[in-house]
């Protein structure tokens, strides 16, 4: 039946032709922006996930800035921790220098003199966009943004890397501190001065029957250790060797006949980490300040262990304020200990410089990992809402020509309204 009112094929050619065209069209938008979910409308779902990790993204790439700048710190202050150890390695030739016979001490405290200033001058310019981790008003814990974390629950938490300047500062102004590596203990509060104090040489253990051993450690009359100073010894006993170290306290601890030397001493001694809290030893002092040691002897007299003995005795101080050393009246005695006390704080410096190596070797690693990681996402990111141009191509061309067969089927369509007329021709 052929109808003037109604045109079935027409409206058939019509939706085919509107759906060819929205295909077209969204073909044609993907081809244009390179994306297959543009907008929240091509797929919810997706576009939500692509649109939050973006956001993550563009935070991970602060967050690489911020590696950059704790980098730079850290160089900043790696390189002035550096040419502070080299200037302590001169300080400490001079102290050499200043041991020999005759040498004028004044001349040499001149160039110490500089050499203070430049380590103070050092530390102060350590300084990177006004932080500084080696001059602090007290030490803390200084914080590097290293890592962007989003949870299974979508939370948000930044990852840090922790750098404690409590062991890096050279100084550090908080009174309640040691003073940082450089800022110790003060020159003239130190005890130095060993005068007097001799050690027993190591020989085999004189064995008064199967109880006892006894050996003479010297004299240490007139020695005081001053808190930050030690002074330490290996003592061997029964094939095994261990460091006894005896600590100054605040106020000193006086190590003469009368003092506090026996207590002390066999505390150290005694001590669960050494020879073992039974161990027994007993420690006397006689009116010329000899010390002797008297111990139980080993379990087997048979033992190749059998020897009583002391090595290495050493005086140290911890945490010597550089600043504050001034040799031109130190006496022999005094430049032995300051020169012990040197080489510790070289080695402390040493310590805090190669802290700081392996922080910058960690951002340097994190740097990188976090560049990763954002390549990763934006990887992620594509599969989910990049179009793939060569099947988007391929679709547009199947369209056109779906659209122009589209376009003759409705004019072939109408044209069958106008053959009715034919109907009513003479």
């Amino acid at each position: 039946m052929s109808s003037i009112m109604t045109n079935a094929a027409a409206m058939t050619a019509l939706q085919t032709l509107k759906s060819t065209n929205a295909k077209l069209d969204l073909t044609q938008g993907r081809i244009s922006t390179g994306f297959r979910v543009a907008e929240a409308a091509h797929n919810a779902a997706y576009w939500s996930i692509a649109t939050t990790m973006r956001s993550d993204n563009s935070a991970m790439s602060t967050v690489r800035d911020a590696l950059g700048l704790g980098a730079a710190q850290v160089d900043i202050a790696y390189t002035a921790m550096d040419v502070a150890r080299q200037t302590l390695d001169t300080i400490k030739s001079k102290i050499v220098a200043a041991s020999q016979p005759d040498v004028d001490k004044t001349k040499i405290q001149e160039e110490i003199t500089q050499l203070q200033n430049d380590l103070k001058t050092y530390a102060k310019s350590a300084t990177f966009s006004g932080g500084n981790w080696l001059d602090v008003p007290e030490a803390g814990i200084e914080k590097v943004v290293a890592s962007f974390i989003r949870t299974a629950s979508g939370s948000i938490a930044l990852g840090t890397i922790d750098i404690d300047t409590s062991k890096v500062a050279l100084f550090n102004a908080d009174p309640d501190s040691e003073g940082g590596i450089l800022g110790g203990v003060n020159f003239e509060d130190a005890n130095f001065s060993l005068a007097g104090l001799a050690v027993g040489e190591s020989t085999p253990a004189d064995f008064a029957g199967p109880t006892s051993a006894s050996l003479q450690l010297g004299t240490w009359e007139g020695v005081t250790l001053n808190e930050g100073s030690s002074i330490s010894f290996e003592m061997t006993y029964a094939g095994a060797t261990h460091t006894i170290t005896l600590d100054g306290t605040d106020g000193g601890l006086d190590l003469t006949a009368g003092g506090d030397l026996v207590t002390a001493l066999e505390a150290a001694i005694n001590n669960v980490d050494t020879f073992g809290a039974a161990a027994g030893f007993n420690v006397t002092v006689d009116g010329d300040g000899l010390v002797s040691l008297e111990g139980p002897a080993p379990a087997s007299a048979a033992d190749t262990g059998l020897e009583l003995g002391v090595a290495n005795l050493r005086a140290e101080v911890d945490n010597l304020d550089i600043l504050s050393i001034d040799i031109r009246t130190a006496s022999e005695d005094q430049l032995a200990g300051l020169l012990n006390a040197i080489d510790g704080t070289v080695s402390a410096v040493t310590t805090a410089a190669s802290d700081l190596g392996a922080i910058k070797t960690r951002i340097a690693s994190q740097q990188d990992f976090v560049s990763k990681i954002m390549d990763a996402v934006d990887r992620g990111v594509g599969q989910l809402v990049d179009a793939d141009m060569e099947e988007e191509s391929t679709k547009l061309q199947a369209l056109q020509v779906q659209q122009q067969l589209g376009i003759q089927a409705l004019s072939i369509a109408n044209g069958n309204a106008q053959n009715i007329l034919a109907l009513f021709q003479n």
